[in-house]
């Protein structure tokens, strides 16, 4: 079997991949890394600030490009992709959680969930219905006309997975989720992600809390650049 082939069998390829950012001196945030995700795969990728988390993170988002090496995203090359075709994919395959939310303040729980679906191709019909529905399955049905400032952090990162999850992407990227967290709220959001993986949905978990890694089926720790699984 050729390795193209092969690579179908993963959402998520990185073949010796190395981002070098220009000096001086010259800076390799990752060097040679090499990664395969399966459809319904939970992964943690753990290091302390500086190790290649966020530079790992863009890559896999498709917001950078590696220097060197490939990545295929469900059995696609994305190295020659244009940038709109990188945002056409991104939008199609990807959800981002991030540990600051990101919601819109001026706009409702509802309107947040929906502005993805502007971007991501959903019918203008079922927008709102599907809208309503991650937020009953993150269980904010009560919040829907709720102003994102009026709600705990929690509730926010919930809003965020909501709308992170409402296009129905293949892979959900997790950057720090946790990092504005208590820590008994840090397990309600942590849970949250297992059932939505449990459902299917693939995740990987980008973080330097051991705990959090810990929970992940697969843990790989990325220490100067370079990855190692656990």
């Amino acid at each position: 079997m050729s390795e193209e082939a092969l690579d179908e069998e993963f959402l998520v390829v990185l073949r010796d991949v190395t981002r070098s950012f220009p000096g001086p001196p010259e800076v390799q945030a990752l060097k040679g890394a090499t990664m395969e995700v399966r459809p319904g795969d939970y992964i943690s990728i753990v290091g302390p600030s500086g190790s290649g988390k966020s530079t790992m993170l863009n890559i896999l988002g498709l917001l950078d490009r590696p220097s060197v090496g490939e990545y295929r995203l469900a059995g696609s090359l994305t190295g020659d992709l244009t940038d709109d075709e990188r945002a056409a994919v991104r939008a199609k395959f990807i959800g981002f959680v991030f540990q600051s939310f990101h919601l819109m303040p001026r706009r409702s729980v509802l309107d947040n969930v929906l502005m993805p679906m502007l971007y991501s191709g959903v019918p203008r019909r079922e927008r709102e219905s599907r809208a309503r529905e991650a937020l009953r399955r993150v269980g904010l049905s009560h919040r829907v006309d709720f102003l994102p400032n009026s709600l705990s952090g929690g509730e926010r990162q919930r809003v965020a997975v909501a709308r992170a999850v409402v296009s129905g992407p293949k892979l959900l990227l997790a950057d720090e989720p946790t990092g504005n967290l208590d820590q008994r709220t840090s397990g309600e959001v942590m849970s949250l992600f297992e059932e939505l993986n449990d459902d299917g949905l693939t995740l990987i978990v980008i973080t330097h809390d051991d705990n959090v890694a810990r929970r992940a089926r697969r843990s790989i720790r990325i220490a100067d650049g370079r990855l190692r699984e656990l």
